[in-house]
């Protein structure tokens, strides 16, 4: 899903720094007098955004999923090996020729307002989400069903031709154009969670407002006051009992000197830490790292001149040094020239165009732009936050230092940069992308001509053929091959993208917060956390657990 950086890394300036360590609360406060007398039974966490829609058919950002994966559980979910498991469906089997799938439900999973879940939510959502009046950018996640980019593209009319059909209550049956071996995987994800038909025509766009919002999850929203906090409060009748806190508060926190603060003084129980913070509380027992399956880079809008070029998008590539990247955000980050994220298969260091000055500056000659000269000002868009101020200023002064290429910086909201990636596509915009599924599909499929998260105005009859083609192997070594010429297709041959680096999650997380699983993709599952007295020596680490990456 589009990655909105500014909730996953935060600048903290040497400023703000001193201001907390002179006002008491750097980590030698850790655990002040309000965690002794804390309430255990609500969970209080930040975020850097409000979420920019509840609605699971068109949400495509990290927050909103955040939310919603707390809300609603769909047909399998991932379990602690980030394998995909029964969920509402109990099992599912494939068809002899694997282009069927068939999903049977469990008969005790309920909507809050107590009507079962039935296979029927299951089509209507499938289809509402394909459905081109629903413009979901997501819709592509579901165009391996047969006749579903058909439906999408208005190519057929008729939703009863797409192949998803609920043949009862309790049985879904999914019709594949071709073997697709991460399918379960898919149906794990938001997009693809059920919807109430008879709420979304009776509501209208309020359908998602929390007095009229209908859910099946371990929560259920309560109270959302936009701009300040969501609060969700446990299901009693979920479906594999209730979570393990009565409350859920998430406060809407859009400084990050703000939520360590909070964190520091008891008043939040996980914190994203900001760079320059990260130093001080490394190898303390509060703090957590992992390498994620997410990735940050810059993309071109292939439309608009002088990016129409080829060898200006390459000249802009060689000319950055990606290895000073970790050493700005301290954080851990594995600087990457290719696409496909470390830990996940396909990864391969070895593409993608290396830092190269002399190459740049004879790629932006050959041009026509010798020594720079001539080159129009590049208009570079990032939603607005401090980290993504900082890359920006770094590949800024790359490129004037190693091409004598100006770029111009233009920071935006978050809501208002996506409706421009949408409407106005910037010359030159930041990205981020982090796994909606483990399989380097989710990383490539987004750049294929009929993805809808695809800002790029880019499409290549080759890559596309090698995505749907790399989605049907089963062969690994194969699957490789075809991923590695993808991968350079994307980022050597025509350099759509410039990729920059993978990203590492670095959190606080209070030592009576039990049962909350770091994992890779990031995933908040907050059903299995509980709280606790706070406990003492090395008990402090036994409530979190790790879900490594693959070394590869």
């Amino acid at each position: 899903m589009n990655d909105n950086f500014q909730l996953r890394r935060h600048f903290f300036t040497p400023f703000g720094l001193i201001l907390l360590l002179a006002g008491g609360v750097f980590f030698a406060a850790c655990g002040g007098s309000s965690d002794a007398t804390r309430d255990l039974s609500t969970l209080r966490i930040a975020l850097r955004s409000e979420p920019p829609t509840l609605d699971w058919s068109l949400a495509t950002d990290n927050v909103s999923f955040d939310v919603l994966t707390n809300l609603m559980e769909g047909l399998t979910q991932y379990n602690s090996d980030l394998e995909p498991v029964p969920a509402i469906a109990e099992r599912w089997e494939f068809s002899d020729d694997k282009r069927t799938l068939t999903y049977f439900l469990r008969d005790d999973v309920f909507w809050t307002d107590g009507r079962p879940v039935t296979a029927h939510d299951f089509e209507y959502s499938w289809k509402r989400l394909l459905a081109p009046a629903t413009a979901a950018e997501y819709a592509y996640f579901l165009f391996d069903v047969a006749n579903a980019y058909e439906y999408n593209s208005g190519q057929i009319k008729d939703p009863d031709r797409v192949g998803v059909k609920a043949l009862s209550d309790r049985v879904l049956e999914v019709r594949l154009k071709r073997p697709v071996i991460y399918f379960p995987s898919i149906t794990t994800f938001m997009v693809t969670f059920p919807q109430r038909e008879d709420v979304i025509a009776r509501h209208g766009d309020r359908w998602t407002d929390p007095e009229n919002l209908v859910t099946n999850g371990p929560f259920q929203l309560i109270e959302w006051q936009h701009e300040y906090k969501l609060v969700l409060r446990a299901n009693e009748n979920f479906y594999e009992g209730r979570a393990g806190v009565d409350r859920v508060v998430l406060y809407i926190v859009r400084e990050a000197t703000t939520e360590l603060t909070l964190y520091e003084t008891g008043e939040l129980d996980m914190a994203e830490l900001p760079p320059v913070a990260i130093p001080h509380y490394r190898g303390h027992s509060e703090y957590r790292t992992l390498p994620l399956l997410r990735g940050y880079y810059y993309g071109f809008n292939l439309e608009h001149p002088p990016f129409d070029d080829v060898r200006v998008r390459r000249a802009l590539a060689h000319a950055i040094d990606r290895s000073r990247i970790p050493k700005i955000l301290k954080g851990g980050e594995l600087p990457t020239a290719s696409w496909i994220p470390r830990g996940m298969f396909g990864y391969n260091p070895d593409i993608g165009p290396q830092f190269d000055p002399p190459r740049a500056r004879q790629l932006l000659a050959s041009a026509g732009f010798p020594g720079g000269a001539g080159f129009p000002k590049i208009n570079v868009a990032y939603n607005t936050d401090p980290t993504n101020k900082l890359i920006a200023e770094f590949v800024q002064d790359q490129w004037q230092v190693h091409l004598n290429v100006t770029a111009e910086l233009d920071s935006q909201e978050w809501k208002v940069f996506l409706n421009r990636l949408k409407v106005d596509t910037p010359p030159v915009f930041r990205l981020g992308w982090g796994a909606d599924f483990p399989d380097p599909d989710n990383f490539m499929n987004l750049f294929t001509s009929t993805s809808g998260n695809n800002h790029l105005h880019w499409n290549n009859p080759r890559y596309d053929a090698l995505i749907a083609q790399g989605a049907a192997e089963q062969d690994s070594v194969e699957r490789q091959a075809i991923y590695d010429e993808a991968q350079e297709i994307l980022t050597v041959t025509d350099t759509a993208i410039i990729s920059l680096f993978g990203l590492t999650q670095n959190v606080l997380i209070k030592p009576h917060v039990r049962g909350l699983e770091l994992n890779a993709m990031e995933l908040l599952y907050l059903k299995h956390v509980t709280l606790a007295s706070t406990p003492s020596g090395h008990e402090a680490d036994e409530g979190i657990s790790h879900v490594p990456l693959d070394p590869n």
